[in-house]
């Protein structure tokens, strides 16, 4: 039998290229070989915005607050006033499942609690969770806390401040002032305006601009609310406007729905769905294998050093 005298093995080298990975809806993450931390945006579901309620002295809803906002990317932020997020640590060659929420449904136009809107679903990938947003408070209904919060609302005798918002990832809903101002709903880079706060009442909060795509786009807007029958804007970054034509949430921005305005029997708009982005470096490395090459055992069998 031959018998090998030192020892050597094959050694491959390769490279993978710098690659972004965008999940609009639920999916799997599969991590290139070389890859040990990567950048990430994760936004969470916006909440649905509130309604009117169908019974005289019931009035209109809060606007829905914008999914968790929650971002890695250097010199960008997260929502809610934070810095951005150190990397996620992954395993090269490894599999994460990523979850994408859908947004929370509209309040309904209605005599009782389904008039508020619906929280956001949470969005994930690993470690990482940005949670849903609030949904606005409706005429017989109290709205949600959430990534960010839902807009107050006035039922009937008395109104609500604005919903709190999750730290780290988004900011509270605007407060109701009267029985025809309800507040916006908060957004990743602000808190949704109070139903009377002139020129901006019953805005919805603002989202954040993030470049992991390459190009800066803005996410993360809150829902407007309702002032009267005029139409209330939502946040920059997808929140739906509130009043007349209550609106949904733009689709992959976790932007919050609007809210349906007094006296118009309207249901609120639905929250948008949220979004998951995620950025792999470019690295080198190199595979080593035990397999012997023809030309390894030709120079041991030439020097001496394979034999029988």
């Amino acid at each position: 039998m031959p018998r090998l005298i030192g020892a050597a093995q094959t050694v491959s080298s390769g490279s993978q290229t710098e690659t972004t990975t965008t999940f609009n809806s639920s999916g799997t993450f599969n991590a290139q070989p070389a890859t040990t931390a990567v950048t990430f945006l994760v936004i969470a579901g916006g909440g649905g915005g509130g309604s009117d309620g169908s019974t005289a002295g019931r009035y209109g809803g809060g606007g829905g607050g914008a999914g968790g906002y929650r971002n890695s990317t250097p010199g960008e932020s997260s929502g809610g006033g934070a810095s951005a997020e150190s990397t996620l640590a992954v395993t090269g060659g490894s599999s994460y499942p990523v979850v994408v929420g859908a947004g929370g449904a509209g309040g309904q136009y209605d005599s009782d609690e389904l008039t508020d809107g619906l929280q956001g679903n949470n969005s994930s990938v690993s470690s990482i969770t940005s949670i849903g947003g609030g949904g606005g408070g409706g005429a017989f209904a109290d709205g949600q806390a959430g990534g960010s919060g839902g807009g107050g609302q006035w039922q009937g005798s008395g109104g609500t401040g604005g919903y709190a918002g999750t730290s780290n990832q988004g900011y509270p809903g605007g407060a109701a002032t009267h029985q025809a101002r309800q507040g916006g709903g908060g957004g990743a880079s602000e808190a949704g305006f109070p139903g009377a706060s002139p020129p901006n009442a019953a805005y919805g909060g603002d989202g954040l601009a993030s470049s992991i795509t390459g190009s800066p786009v803005t996410r993360g807007g809150g829902g407007g609310g309702q002032s009267g029958t005029t139409t209330r804007a939502g946040g920059s970054g997808g929140g739906g406007q509130g009043g007349p034509s209550p609106a949904a949430g733009t689709a992959n921005t976790g932007g919050g729905g609007g809210a349906s305005g007094n006296n118009l029997g309207n249901d609120g708009g639905a929250g948008g769905s949220g979004i998951v982005v995620i950025k792999e470096p470019a690295a080198s490395f190199e595979i080593a294998s035990s397999c012997w090459d023809l030309r390894t055992v030709f120079r041991l069998v030439k020097a001496g050093d394979w034999t029988n």
